[in-house]
């Protein structure tokens, strides 16, 4: 069977959740029996989002091979069973940077190199790359409607659905019906002029996905079908839904996946979506109550900074029948001697990643509190590092010990950059990344959560732990139990004589799901929930 494809764009505004209708789709053609890839483009200029500000971006969510690439990739991750790679998003500026290299080399032979055809041509060959082998291949399309730096991806779908047919590849526009609550009317303006400006470009759309807080009435959607030249079928409520994890259950209630296989001519196989369903009523109402996971970090004002995070928390709390309700602790502000009472609620205590000096000392401060007290403690990447630095200067007794990105001067540097990278002053793409082996010790708590002894995470950082310091800090008590094969990098410690210390430097929360929630989060929300009960 040839692959069959769907293209999905957004309209009106963004954040509309362009990203969680492609995974979701993604979920639905997987239940019925059909392999799935999903693919993002993004209209920006940068080369990846690797340099880019969190409070800008959010997370940069880092693929088995290694690449920093968009959240969404996150997303299609979750809902399916798509491993992405670099292959799975392209920016604008990926995307001019492979065609200026080919006429540097002198591929287009002289010819005057413009935006029609060849940017669009590159734009077709990346979405032809990864579609052997698959019954049907999802590319999402960044930006809304209307910004000039989509065009060329917008005219190459265009084509490509010219190229391959009809019955081939469909459209899917994702788009806004707000509520004004002065008159109490939904408005389908906004999304009448949406598709408009789509049409304008040569592009119908076959299905219209509209964002709202309440469902579409019979007329409401004929009046949208009529002025968008869509059936009325077609038109779906993609209501607003207290679980991210409901989405797929409100399209398919919708008859989204129904249509699909009718428009790509697919065969119909039953759907089963048992599994999915049973997770999300375990997610909304846990048996077991909430626990408060405090996260001290230095993007807590922006929570897109820790999507993945903050999902993979999520799925710690299904894997234990209970609620996570995080909690933000802003790590710049923590100095001021507030720690006790910031994190009074606070179950179990979390340092996710970051880069920079600012807020360490807050995280450093944290970290302290959680293994003095003996509260659940888990350091991912920088929350590694600083936690070596917590247990050097307060028990190793190196009281200026530190990491060289902080203070290059410092007499015990316990935290190091890669020789490798030591003079490189570029920013992107120059770190360990991707996925990286590592053996576990026997009888650990990484162990005992995994269940196995060997296994690979996805990193993403410039400086290691110096492997010189740790026969000290070991013999104190701060325990290696993870490193990689050659023994070069530690990847896991822990401090066996504590309820839950761990730390890891790569980033477990890239590799989780809702139907198989990640070992360390599992294994953390399970010590937080002792935690809560031996608190009273």
């Amino acid at each position: 069977m040839a692959t069959k494809y769907i293209f999905i764009t957004g309209g009106v505004v963004s954040s509309l959740g362009k990203g969680l209708a492609a995974a979701s789709i993604g979920r639905l053609m997987e239940a019925r029996g059909f392999s799935v890839t999903l693919q993002k483009f993004d209209p920006y200029l940068n080369v990846d989002p690797g340099t880019m500000s969190p409070f800008q971006h959010g997370e940069v969510f880092v693929t088995e091979d290694g690449v920093e690439s968009d959240l969404d990739l996150g997303h299609y991750e979750r809902f399916t069973s798509t491993v992405t790679s670099r292959e799975h998003n392209f920016t604008s500026g990926k995307i001019y940077e492979q065609v200026i290299a080919k006429e540097r080399r002198g591929d287009y032979l002289g010819g005057t190199v413009q935006v029609i055809p060849h940017v669009t041509d590159e734009i077709k060959e990346c979405i032809r790359r990864i579609s052997k082998g698959v019954d049907i291949q999802i590319v999402e399309i960044g930006g809304t409607i209307g910004d000039i730096e989509s065009l060329p991806f917008l005219e190459a779908i265009r084509q490509f659905r010219l190229e391959v047919g009809r019955s081939n590849a469909v459209f899917v526009h994702l788009t806004l019906v707000p509520y004004i609550g002065a008159a109490g009317e939904l408005k389908t303006k906004p999304t009448q002029h949406s598709v408009r400006d789509l049409r304008a470009i040569g592009i119908q759309p076959d299905v219209l996905l509209c964002r709202t807080d309440r469902l579409l009435a019979k007329e409401i959607k004929k009046k949208i079908a009529l002025f968008c030249n869509v059936p009325e079928e077609a038109v779906m409520t993609a209501m607003d839904v207290e679980s991210i994890y409901e989405v797929p259950l409100v399209l398919a209630r919708e008859g989204l996946d129904a249509i699909l296989l009718k428009l790509l001519d697919l065969p119909y196989r039953d759907k089963n979506m048992d599994e999915w369903v049973e997770m999300v009523q375990r997610a909304k109402s846990p048996a077991d109550g909430e626990v408060v996971v405090g996260i001290v970090g230095k993007y807590v004002a922006y929570e897109d900074s820790y999507k993945s995070l903050n999902e993979a928390l999520t799925h710690g709390g299904i894997a234990n029948n209970v609620r996570v309700r995080l909690h933000w602790v802003e790590a710049d502000n923590l100095m001021d001697g507030s720690l006790p009472e910031k994190v009074a609620p606070c179950h179990g205590l979390l340092v996710p990643g970051g880069f920079g000096i600012r807020g360490v000392d807050g995280m450093i401060e944290a970290i302290r509190f959680a293994r003095e007290r003996r509260i659940p403690f888990f350091g991912i990447c920088l929350g590694l590092q600083c936690a070596v630095i917590e247990f050097a200067r307060n028990v190793g007794g190196l009281k200026d010990a530190d990491s060289a990105e902080f203070n290059p001067d410092t007499p015990h540097p316990v935290i190091y950059k890669l020789r490798e990278l030591e003079g490189v002053e570029q920013m992107g793409g120059n770190m360990r990344l991707g996925k990286w082996p590592c053996v576990i010790k026997s009888n650990s708590a990484a162990q005992k959560a995994y269940g196995r002894t060997e296994i690979s995470e996805r990193h993403r950082h410039r400086y290691e732990v110096q492997r010189k310091y740790m026969e000290d800090l070991e013999k104190r008590g701060l325990r290696v139990t993870g490193e990689t094969p050659d023994h070069r990098f530690v990847e896991i410690l822990e401090i066996p004589d504590h309820p839950y210390f761990l730390a890891c430097q790569f980033h477990p929360e890239f590799k989780s799901k809702p139907i198989q929630p990640h070992p360390l989060f599992r294994s953390f929300i399970d010590a937080c929930k002792r935690h809560r009960t031996t608190a009273r």
